[in-house]
């Protein structure tokens, strides 16, 4: 079960310089998880200032 970046994201950053395995990227408007990538071990979670990425 991967994670997901909720509409919350204010597309600080913070989340894709948390992540172990660079899964996650700029997306339209907001950051965006990899679902194949991403290994479900929540430091994009940890990383972000408004608790947008969520597992899914």
């Amino acid at each position: 079960m991967a994670y997901k970046i909720s509409d919350e994201c204010i597309s600080c950053g913070a989340c894709e310089a948390g992540c172990p395995v660079n899964a996650i990227s700029e997306g339209d408007g907001k950051y965006v998880i990899d679902a194949d990538t991403c290994i479900d071990c929540g430091a994009c979670a940890d990383a972000c200032p408004v608790g947008a990425p969520q597992a899914e």
